[in-house]
C-alpha cells in the first residue's frame, strides 16, 4: 500500500489534542485514593467498527462504583454529542473532578462552560 500510495479509510489515531486556543488542564488524579460515589467522573471517546463505516461512542462513568452515567453514539466527532452525554449525566449528580483528555471536544469552551451553566439553572 505504501509503494502504491493509497492508505486504508478508518479513525486516525491521536485524535486527543487540544483545539487551537483551548485550554490545556492539569492531571489531578495521581496517586489520588479514590473514596467515594461522585469524587471523580471520567469521560472519554472511542470508535464502534460496523459492516459499513463506524460510529463515535461517548461514555461518561463514575469512576468510584464504575458505573456508566451516560452514554451517546454519533456519526460525526463533533462536540455537540459529547456535551449532551455531560449534561445527562449531570441530571443525575455532580462530581468533585470530571476527567477526560486533552481532545478538542472536551477542551471547548462550549464543553468546559457547561457545569457552570447548568449549575446556575440547576441550583447545584
Amino acid at each position: 500500500m505504501r509503494l502504491m500510495g493509497i492508505q486504508a479509510i478508518d479513525p486516525r489515531r491521536s485524535n486527543s489534542s487540544p483545539g487551537k486556543g483551548h485550554m490545556r488542564y492539569p492531571y489531578l488524579l495521581r496517586n489520588l485514593p479514590i473514596t467515594h460515589v461522585n469524587q471523580v467522573w471520567s469521560a472519554d471517546i472511542t470508535y464502534v467498527p460496523l459492516l459499513c463505516g463506524f460510529m463515535y461512542l461517548v461514555a461518561v462513568i463514575d469512576w468510584y462504583c464504575r458505573n456508566v452515567l451516560a452514554w451517546q453514539l454519533s456519526n460525526t466527532l463533533d462536540g455537540s454529542f459529547s456535551l449532551n452525554s455531560l449534561r445527562k449525566a449531570l441530571s443525575t449528580g455532580r462530581p468533585k473532578i470530571f476527567n477526560t483528555d486533552q481532545g478538542a471536544q472536551f477542551t471547548a469552551d462550549a464543553f468546559t462552560a457547561c457545569p457552570q451553566r447548568l449549575g446556575q439553572q440547576l441550583s447545584l
